[in-house]
């Protein structure tokens, strides 16, 4: 449908714009700001036809609330009707006039802005609340009948993007969250998606696929890249270099159906005017490469996390960016995936260094490898973009300035975006002169804009991530006052770089927002709040939009309820502390140490008033043994969740509220379960034979009960990840190499010996029904076993036959096909308070409250 007659031009006031200046070449950054405004122009030319993103939307609204679908109407209107940018428009339809007819007109410059302005007015106008499913799913009961939807202003309602490019997705997304999805899953992602106004996703399925048939260019066989891919929960860390064969090899079967997985996403990306990303030739070669091409410059890179640098799994090969191979495989590859797809939206990703560092520091040698990757993506597409993540920037520090400026400076301005990966927490681009005047996109936000009433172009091209989240670990955090207020404080923090140009319409060098979280699904309001920044020009009141926030998601205000998201809005959402949250409590990441090494904080010691441990000093930590993270008072979250429990009788219908009271209450039940294991050591060093037996039988009830809670809400269920593995298998043994891939992905990676466990465990932790009582249980069960023989027998603590037994039960849970529930059962309330009155109301409890935000052990 054409731009719509119904929209007069909107003018905008004058103002006085203002860009950043950049130390660099200000014609370079004049040539950036050339390529990205064509690439935007090209990129609108090549959206499908207005009627086909009209028709893509109406199927989102239909999938969302079907009983509303003929109270809106869509439209596609120009970026001029929006004063030069992106843009949604709503307004009252001229044609409403009983019920049935369309009651609300929403237009936008593309169909996500279309589903952007449903989504803005639904949530704003109707208090409704858009979550993914395991995470609560909709809370569409707040949404008047047809023929009685709320009115906006008779003049409408515009809201002008900030920033061209909202960005989703981190390169191990893929595994950790999407290994096992299928089309129906995917469909609803990609709603999901356009409802947030993400125009900028990541489209990495099927990539296997695309090179199997390049390798097959150049002699290499499908049975020499057996040892090449990685196995489906692990294709992300193959596809970066890190690993090669380990849950492998891929079925062919695989190979197909990913492919046909992956045109379906793009199709519907596209009919909604989304900008997929597509992956680009990073130099990681399968090592036939070698002998096929004995001339060839092939590096083989260091260890990543393997048991004693096994051959089988780890030192990836790396095509020297020097040789002439590397531009026409690069080539081949964009082509291939041309010839699949039939088109490109012109932005490839492609991370050659993600946690593989770089044989030589020589800045010669990384300046032609970053040209040579840019030569083989632009051979196969003149238009092309090269995305890069900036987390080689943050993890390793051989990326000195020098280094950093030549892998940037490599790429002709314009032609390289980089995602800040980490900006929430540790960016870099303020301590890298904005990445030299690279473009960069922030992923959370901090991204200013300055609009005309016609055009603006780009100063530079950067986005900005928010992180948030490692490896789809369950763990409430977040910082949301830094998503609320950001974007504008960027612009105070940067005024004293910037000058006035009156009439210029530029943008400085952020392009764009974005979420870069490695597993989705958990902490809700932070991706609510996220997502909407996206679309804000101005601070947002945290506190008042968390009131808000609770009456939407739960369909209605309840004072005690707002007073506990009030708390947690201070507390576990408040996260100051500089530290990232990788989850490493107790219960999903048991400590692998003698128990002589686990320092207790000072305050604790005394508790058994035993003067000889008083008198003890604590071993500093010389084992591989990360920290728990602790940035709040316990005793006011277990406060919040005397009231999120207060609040049951009048929310306990709402599914909604029974994810998140789950979560409050496993939230506060891990917490303690640290302080209960702290307990069990105070008793060990104390001779205490009785307090450790009965300490330790006190935390694996607790795991038990845990478990029983997380059963009543299928957002923390092991079995949907297991059953979905299984069912894109063919046959039996398929089954088995898949389910062996799940249960290996979320508990130990890579081979072991008997008393040596790989670096790579517990990463990808979950708390999850059926894997607390199956595994993170026993495997407590062991180690509080040990302890109990120790004293008891007068030995030392048998350190070595503790890991023989914890490291055999993690291989026989590998490999072993028991089933778990995929629906979830019991009453979430009941438990809920049952779990509170039996652990957070004891006498013990009060040490546990008076916990810090210190380390607690």
């Amino acid at each position: 449908m054409a731009a719509s007659s119904s929209f007069p031009a909107i003018s905008l006031l004058a103002l006085t714009f203002i860009i950043f200046t950049f130390p660099s070449d200000v014609r370079s950054s004049t040539i950036g700001v050339d390529y990205i405004s064509r690439l935007l122009e090209i990129q609108d030319r090549e959206r499908p036809p207005p009627s086909v993103q009209v028709a893509a939307s109406r199927g989102v609204l239909r999938r969302l609330i079907p009983s509303h679908s003929s109270s809106f109407d869509f439209q596609i209107v120009s970026r001029e009707l929006c004063g030069g940018s992106s843009c949604f428009i709503i307004k009252n339809h001229p044609s409403f006039k009983r019920r049935g007819d369309p009651e609300i007109l929403i237009a936008g410059v593309t169909g996500v802005e279309i589903l952007a302005g449903l989504h803005w007015y639904l949530k704003n106008w109707c208090g409704a609340h858009i979550s993914w499913e395991k995470t609560g799913g909709a809370q569409l009961f707040s949404v008047p009948k047809v023929g009685f939807l709320p009115r906006v202003q008779d003049a409408g309602i515009l809201i002008q993007r900030p920033i061209p490019w909202n960005y989703y997705q981190n390169a191990v997304t893929s595994s950790y969250t999407f290994a096992w999805w299928d089309w129906k899953r995917w469909e609803r992602e990609i709603d999901w998606m356009a409802l947030q106004g993400i125009n900028l996703p990541l489209a990495f399925t099927g990539q296997e696929a695309i090179w199997q048939k390049v390798f097959q260019k150049f002699n290499i066989s499908s049975s020499d890249l057996d040892g090449f891919f990685g196995g489906p929960a692990f294709l992300a860390w193959s596809r970066m270099g890190n690993l090669h064969g380990w849950g492998g090899p891929l079925p062919q079967s695989w190979f197909d159906q990913q492919l046909i997985l992956q045109k379906n996403i793009l199709t519907r990306m596209y009919e909604l005017g989304m900008t997929p990303v597509l992956p680009a030739f990073s130099g990681n070669v399968p090592a036939a490469l070698k002998s096929i091409f004995p001339s060839a410059k092939i590096t083989r890179l260091g260890n990543w996390f393997t048991v004693r640098s096994d051959p089988r799994w780890c030192c990836t090969y790396l095509l020297d960016a020097t040789d002439p191979l590397f531009v026409e495989i690069g080539r081949a590859f964009i082509e291939q995936q041309l010839k699949e797809y039939g088109r490109s939206s012109h932005i490839y990703n492609c991370d050659t260094f993600d946690e593989n560092t770089p044989p030589v520091d020589d800045t010669e040698y990384i300046s032609s490898l970053g040209a040579a990757i840019y030569r083989g993506i632009q051979s196969g597409d003149s238009d092309a973009v090269w995305l890069m993540q900036g987390w080689l920037f943050s993890y390793d520090p051989f990326w000195r300035p020098p280094q950093m400026k030549a892998l940037l400076h490599s790429v002709p301005v314009g032609r390289m975006v980089v995602l800040d990966l980490f900006a929430e927490v540790k960016p870099i681009w303020s301590s890298s002169e904005q990445f030299y005047g690279v473009p960069y996109i922030w992923k959370v936000s901090f991204i200013i804009i300055f609009l005309t009433n016609m055009t603006f172009s780009i100063l530079s091209t950067i986005n900005k991530c928010m992180l948030h989240n490692f490896a789809g670990n369950i763990e409430m955090y977040g910082i949301l006052d830094s998503i609320a207020s950001g974007p504008i404080d960027a612009r105070t923090i940067n005024a004293f770089k910037m000058i006035a140009v009156r009439g210029s319409g530029r943008l400085a060098n952020h392009v764009g927002v974005g979420m870069s979280m490695e597993g989705i699904e958990q902490n809700p309001v932070v991706y609510d709040l996220m997502s909407e920044m996206a679309f804000q020009h101005n601070k947002v009141d945290a506190k008042a939009w968390i009131n808000l926030y609770s009456a939407r998601r739960y369909g209605k205000s309840v004072p005690s309820v707002q007073d506990a998201w009030n708390i947690l809005y201070h507390t576990i959402y408040n996260c100051t502390d500089g530290a990232y949250d990788k989850n490493r409590d107790v219960i999903v990441s048991f400590p692998d140490v003698d128990p002589s090494f686990i320092s207790i904080p000072h305050e604790r010691q005394g508790h058994y008033k035993n003067p000889a441990l008083q008198r003890l000093v604590i071993k500093e930590i010389t084992e591989s043994f990360d920290q728990p993270h602790l940035w709040y008072s316990t005793a006011d979250v277990v406060h919040a969740l005397k009231l999120f429990i207060a609040s049951g009788d009048e929310l306990s219908q709402s599914n909604t509220y029974r994810y998140d009271l789950i979560d409050l209450t496993r939230q506060a039940l891990a917490k303690y379960a640290n302080q209960l294991f702290l307990n069990v050591i105070e008793a060990y060093r104390s001779n205490d034979v009785h307090g450790v037996s009965e300490q330790s039988q006190r935390f694996l009830d607790l795991v038990e009960d845990m478990d029983t809670l997380l059963g009543c809400h299928e957002g923390f269920l092991l079995g949907p990840w297991l059953e979905s593995a299984k069912q894109l298998a063919q046959h039996e043994e398929q089954k088995k190499q898949f389910e062996w891939n799940a249960r290996t992905q979320i508990t130990m990676w890579f081979d072991n010996t008997e008393e040596e466990a790989s670096l790579l465990r517990d990463y990808g932790n979950k708390y999850w029904n059926g894997l607390l009582r199956d595994y993170y249980g026993p495997r407590a069960a062991i180690y509080f076993k040990f302890l109990i023989e120790s004293l008891k027998e007068g030995n030392n603590f048998q350190l070595k036959s503790w890991r023989r037994e914890w490291i055999k039960l993690t291989n026989d849970w590998q490999n072993s096909r028991n089933t778990f529930a995929v629906e979830s059962g019991g009453n979430a309330l009941n438990i809920s308070r049952w779990l509170y009155n039996k652990y957070l109301l004891t006498p013990d409890i009060e040490s546990f409250n008076q916990a810090s935000a210190s380390h607690i052990i």
